[in-house]
This record gives C-alpha cells, sequence and structure tokens, in this order.
C-alpha cells in the first residue's frame, strides 16, 4: 500500500481534469505546500513549475495571505451578494478600479474565470441590445483559450484546441488570424463582420494554454483601432497575463491599450481562494442603466465576492505593492531564457521562448516526456499537449529563489535534449 491510501480508496470514485482514465498513472499524493513546493505523501519534495495553475504568485502558505483569510473568517465566511453587501467586497472592487487609474472602475465578482469571462460576454452583447442595435457576433482569435464553460469554449480555437467536440454549441463565436507585421488579414476578416460584433475577446501578449503564443504590442493596438472603426468592444482576458506574469503589472499596461472590458482571476487571491472578476468602463456600465427592469445584468453566482476569497485577494495585493514584483519578473525571465536557450536547434525543439516569467520549449507531436519523469528530477511540470505540438512550459511562482528555479530549469534541459 502506497503511503497515501485515501487516494487508491478514492480513486474509482473521482473524474479528474483533462484525463484520459483508461490510460493516464495515478496523480501525485500531495499531503502539504509551502513555500514554492509540494510535499509528497512519501515526504517527497516537488518544485511546482505551474504555480498551481499560474495562481500561486507568492508560494504557498504565504503568513501575510494566511492572517487575512483567519482574520476575515472570525467573522464572516460569506453572506449572498444579492441585497447585502460585505466591507471586504466593496473595497476590493474600490481598490481594482484604482489599479486602473478609472478606466475602468465597474467589477463584477465570479468564483472563476471562465465564469467571469461569460460575464464579459453578456456585458458586451447585452450591452448593444439595450442600446436597441442588437449585435450577435463575438470574434476570437486562433490558438486562442478563455475556459471550460460553454460561451468560453465557443472562443477556443476550434481547430487545435482542446474543445473542438463542442464546436458550433455557445455563442456566435468568429475566429480571425492575429494581427502580424506587415500582414493586414485580420483587417481583411475583421472589415467583413465588424458590423455585427460586439467584441473582440483576446488574452494580451500571451496566448498561454492554447500553446504559450506571444505576439506583440502592435497587434492589440490594431485590434483596439478595429475595434473602434466597428464600434465593437475589446476584451482583454487578463486572468493568466496579469499580476505581473508577462512583466508589468497587467498586459495592458505593457502594451498601452485600454480595452472597455478586462477579466482578472488566477493570481488575485495568491493561488489561496477561487475569485476572479469583469471590470468595465464608465461606458459599459451606464449601458444597463434605466429607470425600469430589464435592462441589468442577469447573473449573479452564489458565491459571489465570497469574503474569505476578498480577504485574500486584498492580502495579495498588499504583498504585490509592497515588493518590486516587475524586477523580479525580469531577473526571472532573464535566468530561464539564458538557460533554455542551449535547447534550441536540439531535434524534437521547435522553437524556445520566454516573456516575463513565462518560458517554453515547444516541441514536436509526441515528443514531450510525461510529468512523472519530470518528477523524477524534483519537478512539477505538465506539458501542454496540442495537436500540432507539445510545448513543455514553466509559469512559477513570482517569488522562486534560484535554488528551486534551478531544479526547475535542470529537468526542462535534461528531458527536452533526450
Amino acid at each position: 500500500m502506497s503511503a497515501a491510501p485515501w487516494l487508491h480508496e478514492g480513486e474509482p470514485f473521482v473524474w479528474r481534469p483533462y484525463c484520459q482514465h483508461r490510460t493516464a498513472p495515478p496523480p501525485l499524493a500531495v499531503t502539504a505546500a509551502r513555500g514554492c513546493r509540494l510535499v509528497l505523501a512519501d515526504g517527497t519534495e516537488l518544485v511546482d513549475g505551474i504555480a498551481s495553475w499560474w495562481t500561486a504568485a507568492h508560494g504557498y502558505g504565504h503568513p501575510h495571505i494566511r492572517a487575512r483569510v483567519a482574520e476575515q473568517l472570525e467573522t464572516m465566511p460569506h453572506i449572498a451578494f444579492g441585497g447585502l453587501a460585505h466591507e471586504a467586497g466593496y473595497t476590493l472592487a474600490r481598490r481594482l478600479a484604482a489599479l486602473f487609474d478609472g478606466r475602468l472602475s465597474h467589477v463584477f465578482f465570479t468564483e472563476s474565470g471562465s465564469v467571469a469571462v461569460e460575464v464579459a460576454l453578456k456585458m458586451a452583447l447585452q450591452s448593444f441590445y439595450n442600446a436597441g442595435r442588437a449585435r450577435r457576433t463575438v470574434v476570437a482569435f486562433g490558438g486562442a483559450y478563455h475556459g471550460d464553460t460553454f460561451a468560453a469554449m465557443s472562443l477556443c480555437d476550434p481547430v487545435n484546441g482542446m474543445h473542438n467536440a463542442f464546436t458550433g454549441n455557445g455563442v456566435r463565436a468568429v475566429h480571425v488570424p492575429l494581427p502580424v507585421p506587415g500582414d493586414d488579414a485580420f483587417e481583411k476578416a475583421f472589415a467583413e463582420i465588424g458590423r455585427d460584433a460586439a467584441c473582440v475577446v483576446v488574452e494580451p501578449l500571451v496566448q498561454c494554454a492554447g500553446g504559450m503564443r506571444f505576439h506583440d504590442a502592435e497587434a492589440l493596438r490594431r485590434i483596439r483601432r478595429a475595434c473602434d472603426a466597428q464600434g465593437s468592444l475589446l476584451v482583454f482576458d487578463e486572468i493568466a497575463t496579469g499580476f505581473y506574469r508577462t512583466g508589468a503589472r497587467f498586459a495592458l499596461d505593457e502594451a498601452g491599450v485600454v480595452p472597455d472590458i478586462v477579466v482578472l482571476g488566477k493570481a488575485l487571491t495568491g493561488g489561496t481562494l477561487p475569485l476572479a472578476a469583469a471590470i468595465a468602463s464608465d461606458p459599459v456600465f451606464e449601458a444597463f442603466l434605466d429607470a425600469g427592469t430589464g435592462r441589468e445584468l442577469q447573473h449573479g453566482p452564489t458565491y459571489m465576492a465570497n469574503a474569505l476569497a476578498c480577504a485574500a485577494a486584498h492580502a495579495s495585493l498588499d504583498l504585490f505593492e509592497r515588493d518590486d514584483y516587475q524586477a523580479r519578473v525580469q531577473r526571472l525571465g532573464d535566468a530561464m531564457g539564458a538557460r533554455l536557450a542551449g535547447l534550441r536547434g536540439r531535434p524534437n525543439v521547435v522553437d524556445v521562448r520566454v516573456r516575463g516569467a513565462i518560458a517554453a520549449v515547444e516541441m514536436k507531436p509526441g515528443t514531450a516526456r510525461p510529468s512523472t519523469e519530470f518528477a523524477a528530477r524534483g519537478a512539477f511540470v505538465r506539458p501542454l499537449r496540442l495537436r500540432r505540438a507539445d510545448v513543455v512550459y514553466l509559469m512559477p511562482p513570482l517569488v522562486i529563489e534560484d535554488e528551486d528555479l534551478n531544479v526547475l530549469l535542470d529537468a526542462v534541459e535534461l528531458e527536452c535534449r533526450r
């Protein structure tokens, strides 16, 4: 019997995410998480190379976050946000709006990033409906990933993405190519559909789960200009890119482009509790104002603005404000880039790229080593396996120190050279 009998006893009853149960090995049994490490049932420690799907920006168990959540638990764990209000949620909304200097100032809280994307779509589509000029099309991009709920799945890449089984369900989505230098294919495609486009949704600077594909700030400026020309709204999905992951606090800051709605999540609470938000501009919010009823946004998650999650978010924002995370990410990116550059030209390596605290080694399909091979070297790395490529990537906690980072880089270097 393994050191974790609960794993074997519970395995027949658990349906795991993104898992082919017929062939997948059992998951690693984790009994604790601290700093940048996962502690397994047998006592082994793994450096977490993906920060629990990019959430644990400050590492695990940060004392400041723990203290804020414990303090909140003493007075109120949760109340319904409909008809009731609590200080943690209202002060957090004000604090998030301040991050965007008043340009985006109306915060709608949800429990997950995928649902926050759904809310952003509802904001966009209903704002045109309320104005009496309904638009039904949502524009997204090849290579995109925006979540697992139905409308969010509609935005994901319909050919190479992980949700092709659901193509045609959900919202009316049209996929166009991302703008690239010297090519006007995006502008031509958008010109044909822009009049009916309620919004364009994009992951700014990095398409993460779609393969860690990068694009430049000029692409975002071109999308902004196209939206302005057609009167469409622009939505930035910063669930993965926000909070310094690409270098600046938000990718929109780095690009100098302000969307009409931004979606945040993941690192918002430092990976402690589930919380996300869709934050809209004044014109979007005002499209829902009316003396009567029927124009209000019809959405309200049961655990919306959970007080414990809001307390964790306050603590996470405190930490981002207290330290120079932009400098941290610069050092982290430089270190990853220097070490992984040597993989270029290896037989199965297609590309090596680094942006901020994101490093990706793109490999030929079917050639990346399984997670168990990385774990044997002390690292938890979960490659993306797409139709067109395997992508071994690192998105570690932003606070990772050299010793732990070198464990990750050693494992990636060795496994990707094989």
